[in-house]
Parts: structure tokens; sequence; C-alpha cells
């Protein structure tokens, strides 16, 4: 039975590709216009980038010209670019391209298929094919390379018998970029400073609207539109192989292939991993036989363990997928390299089982990076259009495969009832999981599983269903194997993080369940779906309630059918009670802000913001839209204006900036970005009431790009104009919020009597990457307004604070003096943590420094702790002189000297 998400977006998108060539076709015979004649250049050539709209003038020709060259349009990026996809294959399958299309559905949900129709559809099918690049807008070959990819299988037919068999067997997607906002910026800021001194600077803005490198590490969530947009088209189109270029090579190998290095996600189907190692040889081999040596599939700290990667996620939904890392000097400009040069293991030009064929050295130019992964992609290709049953077969085995093991083995569901703190919270969860294919069910009665009883309106995920594995990967804890890099040495560093279980960083609460469903709960059991807004409509978040254009998940319908209980508001009184707890509390104080209402803040109830001057229509409408529980009762508190937030934004382009910036405009604060200039002109506290750093290093605040490697405007950081300016701000009353890293600038600078209690200890003793830990808090406390009395938190690179001599303020959460604080992900080295602050608010004059030691928005994935962060935007004036629950910390006991051997690692629980 054909799943009503990809009914309706078949219905939605399937007009598209009616739509594609306004232009009729001419004869193939016609000539295909080179890209040299739209472009002005060749792709590849020394000191030329395209930009996104040079490129899509080349595909527009390309399939104005060509009958084997479809063009798509799928969707907008967050600057409202119109983005596009190429379908390149034979004109015979291209007339047919829909009936292929239907049939990848049908693979890809195999419930409803035998083995044996299933191999039929593999005969009667064309395998597709996804090959992008540009998705890290600095690493530019790749959207050159799209463009001569896609002239050179327009071009050649009859011409390459490899080619012929390409295009007679395979339905190629080709992205001219996945990023197509990044592409301009950097070849507008590349061609803008060719010939100059800053011709190779770095650019100083992130390379996408808010998260620049990070664009690559938000599959699951979906945050960005660039990312919803990508699975919308995936889901449609169902592609076989994913492959995404970048160019990060290690040195001096010229391009890195799968097999990914230790360790790989723990669920991904065994089938869909050795499909992507064959890959990786394939494209050795052709690689070679071209005559292009210099690859390499040796471990290099590329590994697979974090679901988050736009270009590995696909695996956990049954599809080959995986990127490629070729070199790279800087943007379209040539270097010269000598042997020299080399790392002193690499300078014998030593054969390697792994990298057998060395690269000796001199000129590297983007030509010859766009040729290996063109020829790369060919060699993918190949492979698809060689092994083309086996790889549409492959496909509906492994999700048959996923859909079997589940049916007999736990976990066989997870249960998540409404009843939860923040209500909206599984909502957000459920959403994503829905929208990248995880079918979500709703109870319509009451139930029992496992002694536990489950009311009308629990969601419930079955796990025998072909994306189980996706859903498993990211609602269970992750245990990070502990890997060293020699016996009793320091643990390998994972590539990304360790540990992302979405329930525990969202504050959902669910329950696995370990025993097979009974018939009354899969009865009970129904498929929610809603009512889907058009995808054209999605050009910006709006609230995730709203069946309207604008909405996040809206376009797809089983996630709009995913909605939290109904706002409603209890008792009576002239004032607005607000919970903290829910973070659509902070968006309705803005929107109450808006309308010329007043806010306060109670530690009565557990601790509530309270509105006054606020019409009941707009209450009721703010509890109605925001799915806000809420209560009236009388006006009492401590006043809180509205703040004036200034958000500092380094030239040395930040992505927790943009992560804060996202977050914010998503929650309706009002805040000013920050540049060096505005606070080295002082007098801040004129202007802004909360201050905000977001995480770096301490050098590069302070010293930012160094003079000579940038424009002269976007040289230098904060330095000690900017540091003495956040000094007499503070004193003069304003509070200083320093996130993560930052926080050890604040502390160096501002001469604040805390020291970092993890630094400067080896990594054989301490080691916490990317691990999601628990923390107390201090709720009585205005900034843990809202927080569990045991909370989670994301620790990355973070400081852990030990408070000293001379100290005042305030610690608001602190790690438990005993035991590990691990959830998820791996943790060595506890006892440096025990009974240290994870966050601590400092006074200094007559203002204050809130110095959190965790990422309370990273990636914009833990919910349980925005809060953190709107309460210290909101931690200013006479709330200030909160001092919270007395006996709360006191500092733990200094350890005896261990001469123990080194710990093994924990990793998770």
């Amino acid at each position: 039975m054909r799943s009503p998400v990809r009914f309706v977006l078949s219905v939605l998108l399937s007009a598209l590709t009616a739509t594609v060539a306004a232009v009729p076709h001419p004869l193939s015979a016609q000539a295909v216009p080179t890209p040299e004649s739209v472009l002005g250049f060749a792709p590849g050539a020394d000191f030329h980038l395209a930009t996104y709209e040079q490129s899509v003038a080349y595909f527009q020709a390309l399939a104005a010209a060509s009958d084997r060259v479809q063009l798509v349009k799928t969707g907008r990026t967050s600057e409202g670019r119109d983005w596009y996809i190429a379908l390149i294959s034979s004109p015979e399958n291209l007339k047919n391209v829909e009936h292929y299309r239907e049939i990848h559905e049908r693979l890809a949900d195999p419930q409803s298929l035998t083995d044996e129709q299933a191999h039929a559809l593999a005969r009667d099918s064309k395998v597709i094919v996804d090959i992008n690049g540009g998705l890290h807008a600095t690493e530019v070959a790749g959207s050159e390379m799209t463009i001569k990819l896609a002239y050179d299988l327009a071009a050649n037919p009859g011409k390459d018998s490899r080619i012929d068999n390409i295009l007679d067997n395979v339905i190629v997607v080709i992205w001219p970029s996945l990023n197509p906002d990044g592409e301009t910026m950097v070849a507008d800021w590349y061609m803008s400073n060719l010939g100059t001194p800053y011709e190779v600077s770095p650019l100083p803005r992130l390379w996408q609207k808010y998260v620049g490198h990070d664009n690559n590490r938000d599959a699951y969530m979906l945050n960005m539109i660039e990312s919803r947009q990508v699975e919308r088209t995936w889901r449609h189109w169902e592609p076989d192989i994913i492959h995404v270029h970048h160019q990060t090579a290690p040195f001096p190998t010229r391009i890195w292939l799968p097999p990914f290095a230790e360790p790989i996600a723990a669920d991904v189907p065994p089938l869909m991993s050795r499909e992507v190692n064959t890959l990786g040889m394939a494209m050795a081999q052709l690689l070679d036989s071209e005559g292009l040596p210099g690859a390499t599939h040796m471990g290099t700290g590329f590994d697979a363990w974090y679901p988050g990667y736009i270009d590995y996620m696909p695996m956990l939904q049954n599809q080959v997928s995986f990127w490629t890392e070729t070199a790279l000097y800087r943007y379209a400009t040539p270097h010269f390299y000598t042997v020299s040069d080399f790392p002193q293991d690499y300078r014998d030009l030593r054969p390697q089982s792994l990298y057998s064929s060395p690269w000796p050295g001199g000129w590297w130019r983007i030509a010859d990076a766009v040729r290996y992964m063109e020829v790369a992609s060919i060699a993918v290709l190949d492979y698809a259009a060689k092994y083309r049953e086996d790889v549409l077969y492959n496909r509906y085995q492994s999700g048959r495969d996923v859909v079997a093991r589940y049916t007999s083995g736990a976990p066989y569901a997870w249960f998540i009832p409404q009843d939860q703190r923040d209500p909206v919270a599984p909502v957000e969860l459920l959403r994503r999981l829905a929208y990248n294919g995880v079918h979500v069910t709703q109870l319509d009665k009451q139930v029992t599983q496992e002694g536990l009883t489950y009311p009308v309106g629990t969601w419930v995920v079955p796990m025998n269903q072909p994306f189980g594995e996706l859903a498993r990967e990211v609602l269970e804890v992750q245990h990070y194997p502990d890997l060293r890099q020699y016996a009793e040495g320091p643990p390998e560093q994972p590539y990304d993080a360790s540990g992302w279980t979405l329930p525990y960083q969202m504050g959902v609460r669910v329950i696995e369940a370990t025993q097979p469903l009974s018939q009354d709960v899969r009865a009970a059991m129904k498929p929610v779906e809603g009512k889907a807004v058009a995808w054209d409509a999605d050009v910006a978040d709006a609230s995730p309630f709203d069946e309207a254009p604008g909405v996040g998940f809206d376009d797809n319908p089983e996630a709009a059918g995913i909605r939290p209980p109904a706002g409603r508001i209890t008792g009576s009184g002239d004032a607005l009670w607000l919970d903290p707890a829910q973070n659509n509390s902070f968006k309705a104080m803005n929107e109450a802000w808006d309308a010329g209402a007043h806010v306060r803040y109670t530690s009565d109830r557990g601790g509530r913001y309270v509105v006054t001057g606020l019409s009941g229509a707009t209450a009721d409408r703010l509890a109605r839209d925001l799915a806000l529980q809420a209560s009236r009762g009388h006006a009492t508190g401590t006043d809180v204006p509205r703040p004036r937030v200034g958000l500092y934004r380094p030239w040395t382009a930040s992505m927790d900036e943009g992560w804060s910036r996202w977050l914010l405009e998503r929650y309706g604060f009002r805040f000013e970005s920050l540049y060096n200039a505005d606070v080295q002109a002082g007098d801040l506290s004129d202007r802004y009431d909360v201050i905000v750093i977001p995480a770096a290093r301490s050098r590069s605040l302070m010293n930012g790009y160094a003079e000579g490697t940038v424009p002269p405007r976007y040289a230098g950081g904060l330095g000690e104009p900017g540091i003495r300016a956040l000094e007499a701000f503070v004193r003069a009353g304003g509070t200083l919020v320093c996130m993560n890293e930052s926080s050890e600038l604040c502390i160096a600078q501002l001469h604040l009597p805390v020291k970092n209690a993890v630094a400067g200890v080896r990594r054989q003793d301490f080691f916490a990457s990317g691990s999601i830990l628990q923390v107390r808090t201090d709720s009585g406390h205005p900034l843990m307004a809202g927080m569990p009395e045991m909370a989670n938190v994301f620790f990355d690179s973070s400081p852990v604070f030990a408070p000293e001599d001379g100290f005042e303020g305030t610690v608001v959460s602190a790690y438990p003096a005993d035991g590990s604080p691990l959830m998820s992900g791996y943790l060595l080295g506890e006892e440096h943590l025990q009974g240290w602050g994870a966050e601590v608010v400092a006074d200094l004059g007559a203002g204050h420094v809130v110095l959190i030691g965790f990422r309370p928005q990273w990636r914009g994935q833990p919910f349980g702790t925005f809060r953190v962060l709107f309460n210290a935007l909101l931690f200013h004036g006479r709330v200030a002189q909160a001092k919270g629950t007395a006996g709360f910390w006191t500092a733990p006991k200094k350890a005896e000297a261990d001469t123990t051997p080194a710990p093994r690692g924990r990793n998770g629980r």
C-alpha cells in the first residue's frame, strides 16, 4: 500500500517533472553547447570560478539543446535562489522517467513486494545515481566538475561506449551545486580579490546563511531549508547511489576514497557498507587506469560514526551514500609542490597497500581536481550501469532485511507520550523523523505494553519499517568504542560527535518496546497524516504548527499530521503565567513585547515568566498558535525589560554564531550583530543590556585574521580595545554571556577567579568529544528557569569551571560529585569533572559574566537546553541580582594523586 507521504509528494513533484523543459527538445544531432560558449571559460580554468547563476545558465542552455537533459526546479535556498537538478540519460529513459521513479518508490518501501516481484522490478528499471559537489562552497572544484560532467554525458553518445552504456542503464541526477548561495558567495569573493595580495584569503563570512560547514551536519535535524530541500528531493527520486564530492584529501594524496575509517555508524545495513567499499576500489582502479595517481583509502580520520552527514545518513535509508575528498590548494589558484613539501613518511614515494600509486608532486590546478572528480564519478556510473539489477535489488533487499530484523527482534518500537515537560518537544523530534521518511503512528485507544499503560494520542514509531535503522540511530544511546592510538595511549578522536541521542538532547521521554507488540497495540496504531502545503511555499521558518505558507515541515503530509496537544490557558487572573520549561514560552514573550506587554520573573511555581498588559484574545491566540500550556494568575515578580541584545560576529566566520543567530531569529528575539569595530567603539552599555560571545578559541577571538592575510577591514579580532570595552560594559551593569570555549577568553582577559579544571589534562587522562553529559541544576535560579533537576547537556571541547578564592557569584549547574555523568557518547576521566561547575555566573562590578561550559544550541539539536541561552538573555537588571538556592553547590574535595594506569573510557549508558 503506497504511503500517504509518498503519494502526496508524488502529486506535488510529478507535475514538476512534466514541466522541466519549457522549450521543446531539438533533434539530438544538434550541437550541444560547450561550457566555454556560455561561461566564457572552461570549467577548471585557472583563476576562474563560476557563480551559481552562471552554472544554472549553462545547464539551462544544455537542457534546451539536448534531449538527454532535463532541468527540474526542486526548491529555493535560504537566500531565495531557485534550486535545480538536472536529469541526464538516454532520450528513451527520460520519456519514461516517471515510470522508473515509481519503481524506485516501490523498491524503497519493500513491505508490499515479494522477492520475485522485486527482481522483476529491478530487471525493468534503471539505476538512479545522484552526483553533486559544492556542498562546502570553498571546496570549489565540485561545482565546476558538475558542469563538465553534464557536458561530457550529453555530448558523447555514440563516441564513447562507456558513456553509451551509462546513459542506457542509469538516470543521472546532477545538482549544479549542493550549496547555491555559497557557490556565488565564494566565486564573487575570489574574483573580487583576484590579482591582489588577498587572492587566496579566506571568506570572512559563513558560506551559508547560518551554518557554513555545518550544512553537512544537519541531515537528520533538517533545521536548514537546504537540508529539507535535499531530503524532499531524495525521497521523491529515491536514488540508489549518492556521491558527494569534497576537497580535503590528506596531503600529499590526491583523492581520498572509501572505505571509511573506524568506527562506522552502528546501525548501517551491512549490504550498503559493502557496496560503498566496492565503489571506493572501483574509483581508485579507474583513476589509475586513466593515469591519475595519488588515490588513497588509508585511515585518515574520515570515520562515519555520526549520522548527521547529508552524504552518509542515506545509508540508514538503504541508499548507497558516501563522500570523496579530492586535493585542494585554494580556490582556482594553482600551486606547485615538490617532494620536500611532503611529510617525511611520504617522501620516498613508496607504494602502500591502500596508496599504491603515490603522487610525485608538481603543479596542482583546479582542473586537476575537476579531472579526478569526474573520473571518480564516471567510475560510480559505470559500476551502476554494469551491475544495474544488483544495485536495484540490493536497495530492496536492504530495506526488506531491516523490516525482518525488527519484526523478530528488539527494539520493536518506541513509545512517545504526549505528556512531556515541553509538549512541543516530541513534535519537533517526530516531525523530523517523518520528514526523513520514518513512519510514525498514533494510538487511537488506550493500550498496555510490557506493563505500562499508554493513553490515546501516544505516538509509536514501529521499528519494522524500511528506515527503521535511521529511527534507531537517533533514538537510542550511542556507545562510542574505546579506540586508542596505541595501548594505554590517548583515544582516537572522533571525526565528529560521539553521542547525539535526540531524546536526551531534546528533553523528550521515550520508552523502548523490548517485547513484541501485542495485537491490541498494533490495531490501535494509526498512521498520522495532515494537510500538506505546496513545497514552494517553504522559503522561511515560521510557527511549526501553522498549516500555511512558510512552514518548515508542513509540505510533508505525515510531518504535518504530528501535532502537539492543543494549547490552553487555565485559571483566572489578569496576568499570563508562562512555564520556561516550554521553549515556545520565550517566543510568546517576544510576541508579547511586540504587542506592548510587560514581563516579570517569579520563583513561584518553580520559576515562571509573568506577562501583563496582554489582551485576553492575544493570550488565547498565543496559546493556540504555540501550543502553550499556560495559566492565568495575579501579577507578581521582578520586572524583566526586553533585553537589548548584541551577538558578537567575528570575521573568522563562526558556525556557533550562525546557529545562535538562527535560534534567536526562530524564537523572535531582537538582537544586533556586533563586529570588531562595534565592540571597540565602546559605550556598549548605552546600546546593550546583554552581549553574547559565541564559542570560539581565545586566540581566534582575540586576534582574528592576521594583517596581510585578508583585506584590511577584516583583519584582527576583539583585541585589547575590545576586551576593555567589554569589561567596562560589565562593570557598568551589563551581562556578558560567554559560550563554551569563549568562556576561557572571558576568564583570562577579565581576570575572573575561575579556572578550567580540565585545562592541560592529557588526552589519555581526560577526553569527551561531542558527548551528552548529565548535570545538576539549581532550578530555583533564573538562569536555570525551566530546567529539570538533572539535565543533559552537550559537551564539546568544553571548559569545566572551578571557582577559586575570591570568586563572587553563583554556580548554577554542576556535574554530579560521584559516578559518571556520561549519558551518550564517550567519556574518559570522569573524576576531572566530578563536582565542578558546568555553568557559573561571576559578578564583576555592577554586572555579571555568565560562563556556559557546554553547547546549549549545538547545531539546533538540544531543544532541552535552548532555554539556558534564552534565560541568559533575560538575566539583566534586577533579575540578575538573584543568588539561587542556598547550599546548592559546595566545592569538591581535592582528590589525592592517582598513580594507577590510564583508565578505559566509558561509552554511554
